[in-house]
């Protein structure tokens, strides 16, 4: 009796999940055709906001699209919309290419930006506080996305830096030239984060009901 208890306990836990998994999938995106459009989507916003915002010096919305795709569509999806995005934009930079070792890094760190948009997903739909289709305006939704934009902007600054300097140098090289674009770093950290608790919540929330 007791041990029927528990798996009957146990299913409707299990039912719940399923729900609230369900709550946050689209039928649009179960269909192939549809996933490739709109990571071709996602790429060319990321892309066409690259270069829109190029002339202004660490001001960006390219990490901030990569990490909504993986968010929206899911790992994969989030990756591919990361390695494209990058792989266009980094070699085509209007300031001009990256050299390789520093091309090969930011491949792989916005690869990486559109996976973490997928776990940060997965991790805040089991949460009771998080609701894709009620308002995603509050502390710990923002709290949790500023964050995760302050750490991945920060990372990207500091392995840049370090990526730079060792092509050219050595590594004893690192920290004064670090401390020397300390200014650009902040602008760079503090837009992300801004935009990753202002402008990324109300995304989240158009795409939702896009795919609704």
């Amino acid at each position: 009796m007791e041990t029927q208890s528990i798996n009957e306990e146990k299913r409707l836990v299990d039912n719940v999940d399923l729900e609230r998994e369900n709550e946050n999938n689209s039928v649009w995106l179960e269909k192939k055709s549809f996933r490739i459009a709109i990571v071709s989507r996602f790429s060319t916003v990321a892309i066409v906001l690259g270069y829109m915002l190029a002339p202004f010096p660490n001001i960006e919305l390219f990490t901030l699209i990569i990490f909504l795709s993986g968010f929206t569509l899911g790992r994969r999806e989030g990756m591919i919309v990361g390695f494209l995005s990058s792989l266009i934009f980094c070699f085509y930079n209007p300031y001009g290419a990256s050299p390789l070792p520093l091309f090969a890094f930011q491949l792989t760190h916005y690869t990486l930006t559109g996976l973490i948009g997928a776990f940060t997903n997965e991790f805040l739909r089991k949460r009771s506080f998080f609701a894709v289709d009620k308002d995603l305006y509050i502390f710990p939704v923002m709290l949790i996305l500023g964050t995760l934009g302050a750490i991945i902007t920060t990372n990207y600054q500091v392995f840049v830096s370090l990526v730079s300097v060792l092509y050219t140098g050595t590594i004893e090289e690192f920290l004064p030239y670090f401390i020397t674009g300390i200014p650009f770093t902040l602008i760079h950290i503090i837009g992300n984060t801004l935009g990753f608790i202002f402008i990324l919540p109300g995304l989240i929330q158009i795409v939702h009901k896009m795919l609704d």
